[in-house]
């Protein structure tokens, strides 16, 4: 198997802007995918999921036997440590956001709860998705890619 690489155009520099909390959690509401990082056999582990926030919590629907399912509810009170990326940046002209939330997910066990989330959250899958996890952030950065000012010439 050949591995082609085929260069892309070239881009102008860009400035990387932090975002506040509040802007960054709403940046995070406004897409639909993400990917959560949790720990599998002592090794991180990304899944790309669908989310929604709901009144500043992230929550996502899982399946019975997945790893995240099995670890948030043997972990107790205040849950496991997973970090949750989002972003939306464009692969043409490298602009966009990305936003980064480190906090504990929960499973959700209250029934009306788990039956309004499983009507918000369409599964990507053909697999039943009976479970829910709440990612309540407890470290919320972004970061803002616009284009870089030239620098003034003398």
């Amino acid at each position: 198997m050949t591995c082609e690489h085929v260069p892309s155009a070239p881009v102008a520099p860009r400035r990387s802007i932090e975002l506040g909390a509040e802007e960054a959690l709403a940046l995070l509401g406004s897409v639909s995918l993400g990917r959560v990082v949790f720990t599998r056999q002592a090794l991180p582990t990304i899944r790309p999921v669908n989310h929604v926030l709901d009144d500043g919590d992230i929550v996502i629907r899982t399946h019975e036997g997945a790893a995240l399912t099995s670890r948030t509810w043997k972990a107790g009170d205040p849950g496991v440590v997973v970090a949750y990326e989002a972003d939306s940046i464009d692969p043409a002209t490298h602009l966009g956001w990305s936003v980064v939330v480190t906090g504990y997910a929960q499973p959700v066990t209250d029934p009306g709860e788990l039956t309004r989330y499983q009507a918000l959250l369409r599964p990507w899958v053909e697999r039943s998705m009976d479970y829910a996890i709440r990612i309540v952030p407890d470290l919320i950065t972004g970061v803002r890619l616009t284009e870089a000012r030239p620098s003034p010439t003398v």
